[in-house]
């Protein structure tokens, strides 16, 4: 990957530039408006094309609204909203996540995850702006699950071929709730069941795609895979375990440092992120736009 790369804007007489920030994934993008991009089909479509390309993109000092902010997103496709974390009354989609002082009992972006996978449609990506920053720490962190999955030994590769795992919301944001509100959200959001490799539909990539939301294997248990019972439990759950652990290596891992108007775009079906919890009690509010996807495969 080059260290710089400009590319042309469409149909507008000025150009984006792009900077690559890491080997595996990341670009900064400076020369371009996101206000100007809800509005510009071209200018648009580069974007896209280099989110493809470099998985999560960057940029700094974006003033759009709130309403620019939602029309951008809704380029990619429908928005939703979040079941657990409140949304904006008059813009459906755009989640509030804003912490400060009386928030550090809520810890749920601490950990690496790829959103929404206790969907049966998991988000598609989504569009994060930060509208107020601490003054250091809380930065963001993305990992690169394409390449997560092609560093693997060949063993586990072939080990993992066909494996399906269940991803809950009742085991991560539920699991603070009182029982009869816990049962309530598992009743309304069903654990989701998908591969532990999927294919990315635009690109074709094999992506590795298990995070924290996934609480285990559903189709372990086979005269392949088990031996004796010490093969399926922990057998199973130690491999699980192995596998999450992969988007903790650096060498996949773009990290962002937040500014007041800075925004991430990233394609969930392909990346993990972390949201990093050590400025309490600083205050981070972020806006986040995200895109409804399709049932992986």
């Amino acid at each position: 990957m080059s260290a710089s790369a400009v590319v042309r804007a469409g149909s507008r007489s000025d150009s984006i530039q792009v900077e690559p920030l890491t080997c595996s994934l990341g670009a900064e993008l400076s020369g371009v408006d996101l206000g100007d991009a809800s509005r510009d089909a071209a200018l648009f479509a580069e974007i896209h094309s280099l989110l493809l390309r470099y998985k999560v993109l960057f940029l700094r000092d974006q003033h759009f609204s709130r309403a620019e902010h939602v029309a951008f997103a809704r380029r990619f496709g429908p928005l939703e909203d979040h079941p657990v974390v409140g949304s904006d009354p008059d813009h459906p989609g755009l989640v509030l996540i804003y912490k400060g002082a009386d928030t550090r009992h809520l810890q749920y972006e601490n950990a690496w995850h790829c959103d929404a996978t206790w969907r049966e449609c998991p988000q598609m990506g989504a569009v994060l702006r930060c509208v107020e920053c601490p003054p250091v720490g809380g930065d963001m962190i993305w990992c690169n699950m394409v390449e997560a999955y092609a560093k693997l030994p060949p063993g586990v590769k072939t080990r993992i071929a066909g494996l399906r795992a269940r991803h809950s919301i009742e085991a991560s944001f539920g699991a603070a709730l009182p029982i009869d509100k816990r049962l309530a959200l598992k009743d309304q959001y069903p654990d989701a069941e998908h591969p532990v490799v999927r294919t990315h539909p635009e690109t074709g990539e094999k992506v590795l795609f298990v995070n924290s939301f996934a609480t285990h294997f559903t189709n372990f248990h086979t005269h392949e895979h088990v031996r004796v019972g010490q093969d399926y439990a922990p057998g199973a759950a130690q491999l699980l375990h192995y596998l999450i652990s992969q988007a903790a290596i650096p060498e996949y891992q773009v990290r962002f440092r937040w500014r007041t108007n800075s925004v991430a775009i990233w394609d969930n079906r392909c990346t993990q992120h972390y949201a990093v919890n050590d400025f309490w009690p600083a205050v981070r509010k972020l806006e986040r736009a995200g895109i409804i996807g399709d049932r992986p495969v």
